[in-house]
């Protein structure tokens, strides 16, 4: 349509999304359909948050809030970088924004001047390419593999920078391989981030607090304190505390680019929803303590999964550090026919035919960028974890 901006023909729609409104239409119409596809916890928002929305409801906080974040909110995320990542930031360094997504998005808004280039690990999260694009901006890719957890090397890194390199997203635990990075990991990226100072980092520590066993969740700045002046942290109270609805998310970096970022965002949105401020703040400053509780269901289920899958024919699933996700290889299905009697080419077939067969709804992995290989979150009941793979199991054994 000659009327739509040029730019959209870059952009695709979120194959996330797409996976989730699919299952939810499937389940509509009556069919039996375990969603694995959506990247939201099952639990519910606690209590003591909900009770702090209502209370600013009752309180008449319902005006308009200043677009960077209520000053409360700013001081609480202040805080919170301060007692957790041992990152000193002024609440004139933060921002609030409409979840982490529009944070990212401002971020590159605010920056990326056509042709700028910013490195992204293969596999991604689907949004990274479509708003680097969208802003005019170049996605460079930098594959990873199965063997070595999905983790980009400092070798790696240093063949993707370019004098156009702009930005550098580092995400971790990642969404979608639920890979971490170790101290030491991060330590060698940030060594060869060191050697180019054009080069901004964008980290994504969405799921700061779901790492697993006896692994210890650093950040690049907190590694390097060289790179504090040219890193915007980004995170949210969208996973760790059930607040995905809520839609706040937040970050600190420089005092120009925030003010840059309110800048966009004063002239987009305005200030996210200043009731759902109010909660965040209450969800920073508040109990943590149901956040361990929570952390130690997802890694059982973690480990349920991860045994399951791997006793499936074709299937080779890694142990991811963190996140609520699995990542597993669907390379010994390619080639095979599905229960349909079609042939499985590609990672969108294997998902289509399981769906089609079994009712399980995955999302496939080169919509992430690397592939054969597709994603299941297990943010979801123990029992519906159980059936899916089981599920998988029988489908994988029906493949000719």
């Amino acid at each position: 349509m000659a009327f739509l901006a040029d730019v959209l023909a870059r952009v695709k729609p979120s194959a996330t999304i797409a996976v989730a409104q699919k299952a939810r239409e499937l389940a509509a119409a009556g069919r039996d359909v375990i969603g694995l596809g959506a990247g939201e916890p099952d639990f519910d928002t606690p209590d003591n948050i909900k009770e702090a929305a209502c209370k600013a409801i009752r309180d008449g906080k319902t005006k308009y809030p200043p677009v960077a974040g209520i000053p409360e909110l700013r001081a609480a995320v202040a805080e919170k970088f301060r007692r957790e990542n041992g990152l000193d930031y002024r609440p004139e360094q933060t921002i609030v924004g409409t979840g982490g997504k529009q944070i990212l998005f401002n971020a590159f808004m605010a920056t990326l001047n056509e042709g700028d280039e910013v490195i992204i690990p293969a596999p991604y999260w689907v949004s990274y390419p479509e708003m680097v694009a969208i802003n005019r901006g170049r996605p460079v890719f930098v594959p990873t593999t199965l063997d070595n957890a999905f983790k980009v090397t400092p070798q790696a890194l240093e063949a993707a920078i370019t004098p156009r390199s702009k930005w550098f997203i580092f995400n971790s635990p990642s969404n979608p391989s639920g890979a971490a990075y170790t101290r030491a990991e991060l330590k060698a990226l940030t060594d060869v981030l060191m050697r180019h100072p054009h080069v901004w980092v964008l980290t994504d520590d969405m799921y700061e607090h779901l790492c697993y066993g006896d692994f210890v969740f650093t950040t690049p700045a907190q590694v390097e304190p060289g790179l504090y002046g040219r890193t915007l942290t980004m995170n949210g109270v969208s996973k760790a505390y059930a607040m995905t609805g809520w839609r706040i998310g937040y970050a600190a970096g420089p005092v120009e680019l925030i003010k840059a970022m309110d800048k966009v965002q004063g002239q987009q949105t305005s200030g996210a929803c200043s009731i759902a401020q109010w909660a965040a703040v209450e969800a920073l400053t508040g109990p943590q303590h149901f956040i361990a509780e929570r952390r130690k269901v997802f890694e059982a289920r973690r480990d349920l999964v991860v045994a399951m899958l791997n006793q499936a024919k074709g299937l080779k699933c890694p142990e991811p550090e963190g996140a609520f996700y699995v990542y597993p290889s669907c390379a010994g299905a390619i080639g095979r026919k599905a229960p349909s009697g079609r042939a499985i080419a590609t990672d969108e077939d294997f998902v289509t035919e399981l769906l089609d067969a079994e009712g399980v709804a995955v999302v496939h992995g080169s919509a992430f960028g690397l592939g054969p290989n597709f994603r299941i979150s297990y943010a979801t009941s123990t029992a519906a974890l159980e059936e899916a793979c089981a599920r998988i199991q029988r489908f994988c054994a029906n493949l000719r």
